[in-house]
């Protein structure tokens, strides 16, 4: 029986990332991935360049475009424009690059992976986890680490996260060519989607679509609204395939360690509820994840209880005020966008949310309020 450090459940980006920022500290590590090779991820991916404090490699090649302004439209028009020069940059990263990345430098620094191998069975047993797996052979560790994403068994399992995880429905794409989107922009179309939203985010020589909704996810499967929604992006050739996804927004502060196993990334149940955005939690949570496995090893801690404090404050916090917000704003959609997209100051914090420099926290008092205010009149 071969024994690891740490054992990582999910080879995407938390998986990857957690794994190398443990390899580099020293300990041996183990991914067991579910899927064979990385397809294609048209997230949206964008990605505040803060988190390259959280990244510990060079992820330039993945960098796909830099964004200087973010525009929100309501059904095509009624354009508002939020200009992020001299703000902290945005980036758009081609996801599978940025997974790739991620994993090849854990590899580098001795991490192993199998794949595509199921884990099918976890045993507790004298302060270690036992991990039997598909292909018949069994793995010992000190620390588990869940990182299989947004349909996560083990999360569930382990009763890490919300006991009753609230989703995102959404509907991802990559279509060649820019459409109408400008190279240096990000759009988000609200007005179309009842209860939600549409996104483009622009590579190179593509963009990445996305459609979500976080009420009715039936909204979704009216093909004719979707294809609308596309081409109000400049896009006239429908021939393309989807990703259909659901996403575990936050939906609370919750536990998101045990005993000597810790949840991470879209498994913790950390997507963002206002905007879905997933990549900054999972960054920061793996960040987090491998510096209190750390601290475990190195016998300054003997729990892991400090990594879920952390994340409630680095994170939840702010998210919770995002969930109001968008638990209102996704009822009222077009007051939404007129008290809160519209308003002079709202594309600058808008933008300044994207690029990490502010919180829901520090703006979402006064948006609800409005909203509230509003309606109620």
């Amino acid at each position: 029986m071969k024994e690891f450090d740490t054992i990582i459940i999910g080879g995407g980006l938390s998986g990857s990332s957690t794994a190398l920022n443990l390899s580099k500290k020293g300990y041996s590590v183990l991914i067991i991935e579910k899927e064979a090779l990385g397809n294609i991820k048209p997230c949206a991916g964008g990605m505040a360049s803060s988190m390259k404090k959280f990244l510990p490699l060079n992820i330039d090649q993945a960098i796909e475009s830099k964004i200087r302004n973010v525009e929100f439209r309501w059904e095509s028009s009624d354009d508002v424009v939020a200009d992020l020069t001299g703000e902290s940059p945005f980036w758009i990263i081609r996801r599978e690059k940025l997974d790739k990345l991620l994993l090849d430098e854990a590899l580098k620094y001795g991490s192993k992976i199998l794949r595509p191998v199921q884990v099918e069975k976890i045993i507790s047993q004298n302060k270690n986890w036992i991990i039997k797996c598909s292909n018949k052979a069994t793995y010992k560790s000190k620390f588990l680490i869940i990182a299989d994403g947004s349909q996560s068994k083990w999360a569930d399992y382990f009763k890490l996260g919300p006991r009753k995880p609230k989703f995102a429905n959404t509907i991802a794409l990559r279509l060649k060519g820019l459409g109408n989107i400008p190279k240096d922009s990000v759009r988000f179309e609200f007005g179309f989607v009842k209860y939600g939203f549409a996104w483009a985010f622009p590579l190179k020589d593509s963009v990445n679509i996305g459609l979500g909704t976080f009420i009715n996810n039936k909204l979704l499967e009216d093909e004719a609204l979707n294809n609308k929604v596309i081409r109000s992006f400049g896009f006239e050739d429908l021939s393309f395939n989807v990703v259909h996804k659901k996403l575990r927004i936050w939906n609370g502060a919750h536990k998101l360690n045990g005993d000597r196993v810790i949840a991470v990334g879209d498994a913790a149940s950390l997507c963002d509820p206002f905007l879905a955005e997933g990549i900054r939690p999972s960054l920061i949570s793996s960040y987090y994840a491998a510096e209190s496995i750390d601290q475990c090893l190195s016998s300054k801690k003997n729990d892991l209880n400090n990594y879920s404090t952390t994340m409630n404050n680095e994170w939840g916090r702010s998210m919770a005020w995002g969930k109001r917000i968008a638990q209102i704003f996704y009822r009222f959609p077009k007051t939404g966008y007129q008290l809160g997209v519209k308003r002079k100051t709202a594309p600058k914090r808008i933008a300044q949310i994207l690029s990490g420099q502010m919180s829901y926290e520090d703006i979402a008092k006064r948006v609800i309020k409005r909203l509230i205010t509003k309606n109620e009149g």
